[in-house]
């Protein structure tokens, strides 16, 4: 038996539905990411402005515990949605570090 048996085809209709949801979704994710971190390009350099320093770790754990409940609602893994919020908010505190050296 080759492998080749075993994958779908790709004129399937009901994979061709599946996957155009998929593209559209991935679409919406870039865009909701694109405008988050067009605020937070603006929380970094308020907070560079005010001399506030670049990372809340107060605000981070509340996120974190408000997006696992949300996670767990929504029947999502709720360590795969922290870990991916962990990575954003690293890679938000990155830019506002960079904001206060401008």
């Amino acid at each position: 038996m080759s492998d080749e048996t075993h994958q779908p085809p790709a004129d399937d209709p009901q994979l061709a539905i599946f996957r155009k949801s998929i593209d559209n979704i991935d679409a919406a994710i870039i865009h909701m990411l694109a405008e988050r971190f067009r605020i937070t390009q603006a929380v970094g350099e308020y907070k560079a402005r005010a001399t506030l320093p670049p990372a809340d770790p107060s605000r981070e754990k509340r996120q974190i515990e408000r997006l696992r409940k949300l996670s767990e609602a929504a029947d999502l893994d709720p360590e795969f949605s922290e870990k991916f919020l962990r990575f954003i908010i690293e890679e938000v505190i990155r830019h506002h570090e960079k904001a206060r050296e401008v």
